[in-house]
């Protein structure tokens, strides 16, 4: 606190969580970091299988934090439920059970920041999807999954960053990505089971791969950033969107160069 004066502090909360009280203060503070321009540009798939698979072909593991400890806040609710209500035992049991939900939703955050961060500086321009998260969990077959992935917070801590960092993020329509083939732009039904994208042009690759290539396409046509900060591109960085735009090319002709379709 001492790095700030008693001017900047606009607002102080006390928050009460499973393992105590904190107290927040909401600071006046622009906060900005320059870093160079590494002249590489991506776009992402989230998904359920792999947490992201980016259009070079790079996937990164799902951590399914809640799956990993549903055995033990299983364990911990059948604790609460076998205590007598009102009894000092059930408060220390419900304690202990918000400590592990508290535990795993810090998990998620802190994966979620960690990784935001690192793929806003490797590239100076990422891709998206601008999914309605609301929407597909009402699918209960993948709510759990959907929100053990935790893809808007993801998505959240990618455009702060870009916005830190001096990055543009661009967030594109989802619809048919999953379906449409990046090199002919043929529809391809396909199942959440089928894995792999075969297309009559020849094209034969990992589905995700293929979804991020198409985000990554449609970020070419994309000259407005349309995320939660509702930045343009020239307010995310020194960059215009011409600049963008070359870089873009350039990534998509190195990509048409690497290009696994037979």
């Amino acid at each position: 606190m001492h790095f700030y004066s008693c001017t900047q502090i606009k607002r102080v909360r006390l928050v009460k969580r499973a393992d105590g009280y904190y107290v927040q203060f909401c600071i006046q503070a622009d906060r900005s970091e320059v870093i160079e321009v590494t002249g590489s540009a991506i776009g992402l798939d989230v998904g359920l299988k792999e947490f992201y698979t980016d259009s070079k072909g790079i996937a990164v593991e799902n951590p399914r934090f809640l799956a990993k400890g549903e055995r033990k806040l299983n364990k911990a609710h059948r604790r609460v439920s076998k205590r007598v209500k009102g009894s000092k035992n059930r408060g220390q049991a419900r304690v202990i059970l918000g400590k592990r939900h508290l535990k795993i939703s810090r998990q998620r955050r802190d994966h979620a920041v960690k990784l935001a961060r690192c793929v806003i500086q490797s590239n100076d321009c990422v891709a998206y999807e601008d999914l309605r998260i609301k929407n597909m969990v009402k699918n209960h077959c993948l709510a759990k999954s959907i929100n053990d992935a935790s893809w808007y917070q993801f998505r959240v801590w990618l455009e702060y960053f870009g916005k830190v960092f001096g990055r543009i993020t661009i967030a594109v329509i989802p619809n048919g990505t999953s379906q449409e083939c990046y090199s002919c732009g043929t529809i391809v039904k396909k199942s959440l089971s089928t894995r792999t994208h075969a297309c009559k042009c020849g094209c034969v690759m990992d589905r995700d791969w293929n979804a991020a290539r198409v985000i990554f396409g449609r970020g070419l046509s994309t000259v407005e950033h349309t995320g939660t900060w509702g930045n343009t591109l020239n307010a995310c960085g020194e960059m215009t969107a011409t600049d963008v735009e070359a870089i873009l090319h350039r990534q998509v002709n190195s990509v048409n160069q690497e290009s696994p379709c037979l």
